[in-house]
């Protein structure tokens, strides 16, 4: 009697490519975790491109769309669905999400057509030619979806006001952002040697350099925290951006104990001994980065931006939060914590962000725990069972 999970149905996750960038990431650890949890998964790709092609599962079949965008991949998303039957669907990114709504609803079959949202889409910059034909497009076609995922109650009150979709449509699942791979890596030892010298304390940002992730707004208030006490600046992350700040830590007085080392591959190990981490963001969806760091037993400062710090600190509860852009109050926030004021979240807390609990919610939605259970329930009842217990 064969219970493989050759006898499960199939799942597929659809997005553009797998080139660096938070809901990459995430796909990445719920496919890991549907694996693990035994399911044949499939990564539909426009163009089967990006550095966290390497970070998927060996299990993981990548089906590779070769379309030049993702308004051209519509034909080989279709014709995936017809020939493979996945049980759900599930996809990510506006432009990805409408394109795979659209395939299931052409190709006719019952795959279940789950979406993802990742940002509060009403605040993205973009021409107001571009705004008003994407709220038209996500009016008419999310409502196809057969469940719609928003990943903080705040994305989710963004997409159901900005696109007129009812509110209770809308489930929230955080991002499975806590894994035992980020353990593993958080206890190596640091590559950045201001975080092997604890003798001065040590201010950590994480990002990419541009203007939305507010950096400028963390060298202007750490100028303002060293005229009171010693302390260090690293900004892991490369962006267009880089030479404004640098200019700015010199114009400020403060290159000497400000650096700007690049991108690495493992921010975790330097969560673990960082004084405080600061994000500093105009606007987010569910900053991954602020709950990697809470993992890493490591206090933070966050701007309250739309959306998802607030939920993530319960208010302030778990970490300092201050108003974007505000580099007083940030100085004030980081000064607070450095006087020993740390907030740090309990275990049970952070469970809410853990990839197993996630996972689990994310299983559910697509519908594969009855699915599973009725393969298996046929797989090992003999013949004739089902008659006698009716």
């Amino acid at each position: 009697m064969d219970t493989s999970v050759k006898s499960f149905p199939r799942l597929a996750v659809f997005l553009p490519n797998m080139k660096g960038g938070g809901a990459e990431r995430v796909m990445v650890n719920l496919v890991d975790g549907f694996i693990q949890q035994g399911y044949a998964v499939d990564v539909v790709l426009v163009k089967a491109e990006g550095d966290y092609l390497k970070q998927l599962p060996a299990q993981a079949r990548v089906v590779d769309l070769k379309a030049p965008n993702t308004y051209l991949a519509l034909p080989g998303l279709i014709g995936y669905l017809r020939r493979q039957e996945p049980l759900a669907l599930l996809s990510t990114l506006n432009l990805a999400n409408l394109v795979a709504l659209l395939a299931q609803r052409l190709c006719r079959h019952s795959t279940r057509g789950i979406i993802r949202v990742e940002s509060t889409v009403s605040i993205i910059k973009r021409s107001p030619h571009k705004k008003v034909l994407e709220r038209a497009a996500l009016k008419w076609v999310y409502p196809w979806a057969d469940e719609i995922i928003a990943v903080s109650h705040g994305v989710a009150d963004d997409l159901a006001a900005y696109a007129g979709i009812a509110r209770r449509r809308i489930r929230v699942i955080y991002n499975p952002v806590i894994t035992p791979r980020l353990y593993q890596l958080a206890s190596l030892e640091p590559e950045h040697p201001w975080f092997q010298d604890t003798e001065e304390p040590v201010i950590l940002g994480v990002g990419r350099l541009t203007g939305v992730k507010g950096f400028s707004t963390l060298i202007e208030a750490f100028a303002l925290v060293r005229r009171q006490r010693p302390a260090r600046l690293v900004i892991f992350g490369e962006g267009e951006q880089r030479a404004r700040l640098e200019n700015l830590a010199h114009a400020l007085g403060v290159a000497s104990d400000f650096d700007l080392p690049g991108f690495t591959s493992n921010p975790y190990a330097h969560m673990r001994r960082a004084t405080v981490f600061a994000l500093c963001s105009l606007r987010e969806g569910l900053p991954n980065v602020l709950i990697e760091a809470m993992a890493c037993g490591c206090p933070v400062v966050s701007s309250d931006c739309p959306s998802g710090p607030a939920e993530i600190l319960a208010g302030g509860r778990y970490g300092h939060l201050f108003p974007p852009q505000d580099a007083e109050a940030l100085a004030s926030a980081i000064l607070q914590v450095l006087a020993g004021d740390r907030r740090l979240p309990p275990a049970s807390w952070l469970r809410q962000f853990d990839q197993e609990v996630v996972v689990g919610q994310y299983l559910h939605i697509l519908g594969v725990k009855v699915a599973v259970e009725e393969a298996v329930a046929s797989a090992v009842s003999p013949p004739g069972a089902q008659d006698e217990r009716a």
